[in-house]
């Protein structure tokens, strides 16, 4: 019995979306056509990226907003520590509250983008919220937002070690965190493993696994080397060679991914965020192998929303 029909009666597993926003008229038109295909599925939520060093802050503002006003999806907007003041992000805290955001994705953020896309070094604005438990702490005290935390299956590059990446996330939790959403890794045994010692060190909260459907092989692997995660070598192997054959790479990037899911799934995994990187095919296909299926339309975007 294959691992897809042994799961074929089991409930589906929820799932959110991430979305970054996007800047010129174009990219912006493909953006709200993607949103469109993937509401049906109605996701738990949809959350929007911040750029480094806060660069996309205005953007993400304004397709949270157009989100919340023009559909009936559940947006959460990333807000990080990168380049304002307590009271900066006080004010833009409440200004969610007040549009009817809920949900809030608190992160320390990456400082802004130096020479040759390497990120600098991240120094605390000196009237702002030092780290993401600040930022947890303080964003509380605005309001009772829901709150997700990022989370590092295989520890954040700047961590000095496991240990204090895992203690940091305690804090995070601790400080008001409702979920915790792992950067992407492309090993299920990676983040079954972290899903243990997160449980040995008292974090209770749902650690949701973020999934990177592959689109671009480069792209990925770079995003991949930046963050941290682990290319296994078996499938670095698979993707070799097919630079030129985009239909075959859509392929193996649907296999792969699908076969993580279905892992995972296997062992007990509720919940699934999809790095979209604003696409829609490879993730309507995971989420039909995780058992869902389209329901009734949400709400049409409005044209002046």
């Amino acid at each position: 019995m294959s691992l897809l029909t042994s799961l074929a009666g089991r409930p589906a597993p929820r799932v959110s979306f991430e979305f970054f926003p996007p800047k010129p008229a174009e990219a912006e038109a493909k953006l709200w056509e993607v949103i469109q295909r993937l509401a049906p599925l109605a996701p738990s939520f949809v959350s929007v990226t911040y750029g480094a060093g806060g660069s996309t802050r205005e953007r993400t503002h304004a397709t949270v907003r157009r989100i919340r006003q023009g559909t009936g999806l559940d947006p959460a907007a990333h807000l990080t520590c990168v380049a304002a003041s307590r009271a900066e992000i006080d004010a833009v805290a409440r200004d969610y509250w007040a549009h009817g955001v809920r949900h809030i994705v608190a992160l320390r953020g990456d400082p802004p983008d130096i020479q040759g896309g390497v990120l600098g070094r991240y120094v605390p604005h000196p009237g702002g919220y030092a780290f993401a438990a600040d930022l947890v702490a303080g964003l509380k005290k605005v309001a009772d937002f829901e709150i997700s935390v990022a989370a590092y299956a295989e520890t954040h590059p700047a961590a000095p070690s496991p240990q204090f990446d895992l203690e940091n996330l305690k804090r995070k939790v601790d400080a008001g965190a409702s979920r915790a959403i792992t950067q992407f890794f492309f090993d299920a045994d990676v983040y079954l493993r972290f899903r243990d010692r997160c449980v040995q060190a008292g974090i209770l909260v749902p650690i949701v696994p973020g999934i990177l459907p592959v689109t671009n092989v480069a792209q990925s692997f770079k995003f991949a080397t930046a963050c941290g995660a682990r290319v296994p070598p078996w499938m670095a192997a698979l993707f070799d060679g097919l630079d030129d054959d985009p239909e075959t790479r859509k392929l193996v990037a649907a296999t792969v991914a699908a076969e993580l899911c279905q892992r995972l799934r296997a062992e007990g995994v509720s919940d699934f965020h999809f790095y979209t990187l604003n696409r829609a095919e490879l993730t309507i296909g995971l989420c039909r192998l995780l058992g869902i299926r389209a329901k009734a339309p949400v709400q049409a975007l409005h044209a002046s929303a």
